[in-house]
């Protein structure tokens, strides 16, 4: 008698993230190497929200000024900014802080993730790269819904769509409340991996340790 083939196991991760924080950009790069070093395991990736700063405005603000009085100093500013560069530049990332003029409140961004989530997880994670690409390399306000509708039709959604709800009021409270959620489970920064809702691995990890946190979760599936 044959034995049954095996079916790949599949693990779901939640990324808790903000499209501002450079670590998060840092963290997607190195998922995406993970799930590649977890050979034959089938990775289901979700975006969910965080906002690093939700007092920001909804016009944004001058970034500079923002980053200054956040750091306390120019010179720390460019220490942390080298630090992630050098970091950027083994994981493909271009960043170009430089470029950077705004810095902008991020809930409508991450109400747009959350409709591209609707629209499959392909999707979500093709905006969820595309909007980091747009702050991060190309120094666009990923605040402004001109922007935000552009980002959703590269990424494959109904971009008619987003342009009606945007103006609205549609999952505000939804995004806030998951904000709020992952606060609670204590989540106080990001990247943060949730796999199969019962492991957090926190920080932007390096690519072995996600992978080797993945074949653990798959293999108690299994």
């Amino acid at each position: 008698m044959e034995a049954a083939l095996t079916q790949p196991q599949t693990v779901r991760i939640d990324v808790i993230s903000d499209v501002v924080c450079p670590w998060c950009f840092l963290g997607q790069k190195r998922l995406d190497r993970a799930i590649a070093l977890a050979d034959g395991i089938e990775v289901d990736v979700r975006w969910r929200p965080y906002q690093l700063d939700p007092t920001i405005p909804a016009e944004g603000l001058e970034r500079k000024a923002y980053m200054l009085a956040k750091f306390g100093s120019a010179d720390r500013l460019k220490q942390a900014h080298d630090t992630l560069v050098g970091s950027g530049q083994a994981e493909g990332i271009p960043f170009a802080f430089d470029a950077i003029t705004v810095a902008p409140n991020t809930l409508d961004a991450h109400r747009v993730i959350r409709w591209a989530g609707s629209a499959g997880p392909e999707i979500q994670n093709r905006l969820a790269r595309r909007l980091f690409e747009l702050y991060f390399q190309e120094g666009r306000n990923v605040g402004d819904p001109t922007e935000l509708i552009a980002a959703a039709r590269d990424a494959g959604m109904d971009a008619a769509v987003v342009e009606t709800l945007l103006p609205t009021d549609a999952d505000r409270d939804a995004v806030t409340e998951e904000i709020a959620t992952a606060s609670r489970m204590g989540v106080r920064g990001v990247p943060c991996f949730i796999l199969e809702n019962k492991y957090a691995v926190m920080g932007a990890q390096d690519p072995q340790t996600l992978a080797d946190a993945i074949r653990q979760v798959a293999a108690e599936k299994g």
